[in-house]
């Protein structure tokens, strides 16, 4: 583990920041002065034209707040630290004593030093003399690597008001819960008694555990139905949300009976780390009828294997940007490989994302999340240039797992309310870096822009200036990580289904959520969701477009090959075409050439690029295919849609088009392999015979002629001059003795 000392020794990758730190702990002996007799201690720290308040305690002549007060050296234009206290009851004078420190005086404070003692010091009126009461103090200077640096209130926030809102303007490290999987095997159940004996039950298991729901499929024609079904539901801990377990007969599709029901504290459910079958075990049903228990003469029964899976890692984020792949139980947990560090320096040219007084303003955070923790920079207030400075580490325990850096602008503050009253903090952009594209020990500092997706198109948010730094504590454990399946063994031993992937998924993801915004300050629900990638899966026809462009760009070096060998077998470069000849009978003749051949030019290949490879992890790839508006506008519809019929009706036929040309690309892959097929099959007597013939010849003729004098012969006639091509049968015989082969599309409607 790395310790808090380590890490404030490596704090390095930022600038250093100096901050004047007051920490205001408590007082006593307070006069309380309202002849009414309220009483309302605060203390007011003032330095220069800025000044901070602490939360005011009502009828309290020993008062205790521990608050932290941050004056950043750029805000020090005075010499002369004034810390009052104040009757906030008070109606006429509200000055009850006040201690006077000189800036230059105050000591300074290395961060990995032990903190600085607070001290009790006696309350001066305005004359300097003493009067009753007294505060305990620690001033000091420090920098943004202090401990006291979160939980401090920075002079920027001076003009905030409401302690919540204070709150969540400073810096916070959260943690995801530990979530796992819930696994129930519903096998069958014995003795059900329906209330009409005269009809054929049609009997289904509802599961529930908090707000996820699933069923079994319905069996008919039976007392004691067999299901043998697995549900799976993600749980989180604390695991106080109990399993319930409902036996119901389905009288209509709109009402169902309940025959049973049990209740599974999952507390106590046993936790696997392995395949091993889980042990199965019955379960007494107990009809209810309202919030009475109806007394039956049988007790009706369930057989269930019940377990929560520990051996399984639960993805709350998308597959393609994962950032922990570590299975849910603890015990399974291998040694980490490397220190992941991450400098958040500054921003600069960000838009305007609200209005203030009639002017565009931003209020910006970062959040940064990798693994299980979430990290959530200070505010700073009305700034298009914001200077965060701020450092902080994970533990890395898998190189291919990617760190999301996102900026917000924090919409609590003022102006950021919608139509319905509600803040949300607005996305200004997002970065992604991959560990496994970072060298080992070397400092990356580097801008990367921040694009944001609208529906007027892809728009430039502004810059964000990051520092990286990957530090590998062994390279062997890591080079071993890549010989390893990328999850954990019991995803392949018994995987889940597309759809049960996508169901735990977007629960897991709830989970986040519900955790994340009850933590105090709450990390906002949009957020949490555009740090997740929750909505990757919706459909969008401007991602069809740019996945098809990747796989034609993929395939772009296949087809460059393709030209260049045409130009070869054209003889359009002659000097290239007899260095090929030579090259080739020099293989043919020594075939034990080939394979070394072909590694080192992937290895030449490799040093070529390898020369020109950029000096940062890749960035945001702003070439994005630029779509009309219409296609912007059907990204950002809600789901259900909220637009008129006749966009819609436009929307699905256009749907319906893209899926026809991927149906008929699908349709036409099919066709070649059922081409090949019917070689063999004799769907076509003539064109099997033929397949037939030529194979037994071909045989023959290899087995008779030397292996090189074939091979020579099969590449001089593909690289023959063009001025044999009409005299020579064409080589597109094949291809058209293929294109004649029968496929099944015959038999289709």
């Amino acid at each position: 583990m790395v310790t808090g000392a380590k890490h404030r020794r490596a704090y390095d990758l930022v600038e250093e920041m100096c901050y004047l730190y007051v920490r205001v702990m408590k007082a006593k002996d307070l006069p309380g002065k309202d002849v009414s007799g309220s009483f309302g201690p605060c203390v007011e720290v003032k330095l220069g034209n800025y000044k901070d308040t602490t939360r005011h305690l009502a009828k309290k002549s020993n008062p205790e707040w521990n608050q932290v007060f941050a004056f950043g050296s750029d805000r020090i234009q005075s010499s002369v630290l004034e810390i009052t206290a104040k009757d906030t009851n008070c109606t006429t004078d509200d000055f009850m004593g006040r201690v006077i420190f000189n800036t230059k005086e105050v000591p300074k404070r290395v961060p990995q030093d032990s903190p600085s003692a607070l001290q009790w010091y006696g309350l001066e009126d305005r004359k300097g003399e003493r009067v009753e009461g007294e505060l305990m103090l620690a001033v000091w200077m420090g920098t943004q690597a202090d401990e006291a640096f979160p939980e401090a209130w920075d002079s920027d926030w001076a003009g905030v008001s409401g302690n919540d809102v204070l709150s969540s303007l400073r810096s916070k490290v959260y943690h995801s819960p530990k979530i796992l999987y819930l696994r129930v095997n519903v096998i069958e159940a014995l003795d059900l008694q329906p209330s009409d004996n005269g009809r054929l039950p049609e009997l289904f298991v509802k599961a529930i555990l908090g707000n996820q729901v699933l069923k079994t499929r319905t069996v008919s024609r039976t007392m004691s139905p067999i299901w043998n079904e697995d549900l799976v539901f993600v749980a989180a801990e604390p695991l106080e949300e109990p399993l319930i377990l409902r036996v119901e007969d389905r009288l209509s599709p709109n009402k169902d009976e309940l025959l049973g029901r049990c209740v599974i504290p999952v507390q106590d459910v046993h936790m696997r780390l392995d395949h091993k079958p889980v042990d199965t075990r019955w379960y007494n049903l107990e009809k209810q009828e309202g919030e009475q228990k109806k007394e039956t003469k049988f007790s009706s029964r369930i057989c269930m294997r019940i377990c929560l899976e520990g051996g399984y890692h639960v993805l709350d984020d998308s597959t393609h940007y994962m950032s922990d792949l570590r299975p849910a139980a603890e015990q399974l947990w291998k040694p980490s490989i490397g220190v992941l560090e991450l400098g958040i320096l500054y921003a600069r040219g960000l838009m305007p994302m609200k209005a203030k007084d009639g002017r565009g303003t931003t209020d910006a955070y970062c959040v940064a999340k990798y693994g299980h923790k979430w990290v959530r920079t200070r505010t700073i207030i009305d700034s298009f240039t914001p200077r965060w400075n701020e450092q902080y580490t994970w533990e890395v325990y898998d190189p291919c797992t990617v760190v999301t850096i996102g900026v917000f602008d924090n919409c609590h503050l003022h102006g950021g309310d919608d139509k319905y009253g509600r803040a949300t903090d607005s996305r200004i952009g997002k970065v992604r870096i991959r560990i496994s594209t970072l060298e080992t020990g070397r400092v990356y500092k580097h801008e990367y822009p921040l694009m944001a997706l609208h529906p007027s198109g892809l728009t430039k948010m502004g810059e964000i200036h990051l520092a990286v730094r990957f530090t590998c504590s062994s390279l062997l454990n890591m080079m071993l990580m890549y010989s390893h399946p990328l999850l954990p063994k019991m995803h392949y031993l018994r995987p889940f289904t597309v759809s049960q992937f996508d169901y735990l998924r977007y629960h897991a993801a709830q989970v986040v959520f519900m955790r994340l915004s009850g933590a105090e300050p709450p990390l906002k629900k949009e957020v949490v969701e555009y740090m997740l990638e929750t909505g990757s899966h919706m459909w969008s026809m401007r991602r069809i477009n740019t996945n098809f462009s990747r796989l034609w760009g993929n395939l772009h070096e296949l087809f460059d090959f393709i030209k260049w060998f045409d130009q070869i077998c054209n003889w359009e470069k002659p000097v290239t075409t007899v260095f090929v000849h030579i090259f080739f009978i020099i293989l043919v003749m020594h075939p034990e050439l080939i394979l070394p051949a072909f590694l080192l030019y992937l290895f030449f290949i490799m040093l070529r690029y390898r020369i020109g490879r950029p000096g940062h992890p890749p960035e945001l790839d702003n070439h994005i295919l630029h779509e009309d508006p219409d296609v912007l506008d059907e990204e950002f519809d809600t789901f259900p849609t909220s637009r008129p019929s006749g966009i819609v009706r436009m929307r699905y036929d256009r749907l319906r088009n893209t899926a026809g040309e991927i149906q008929n690309m699908v349709g036409n892959w099919a066709i070649h392999g059922e081409r090949l097929q019917s070689l063999l099959n004799w769907r076509d007597p003539r064109a099997t015979s033929l397949f037939a013939i030529f194979c037994l010849s071909a045989a023959i003729i290899l087995h008779i002629t030397p292996f090189r004098v074939v091979a020579l012969l099969a590449g001089f006639y593909m690289l023959r001059h063009p001025m044999f091509h009409d005299k020579l049968p064409s080589f597109s015989v094949l291809l058209n003795f293929f294109g004649r082969l029968p496929s099944r599309t015959d038999f289709l409607l």
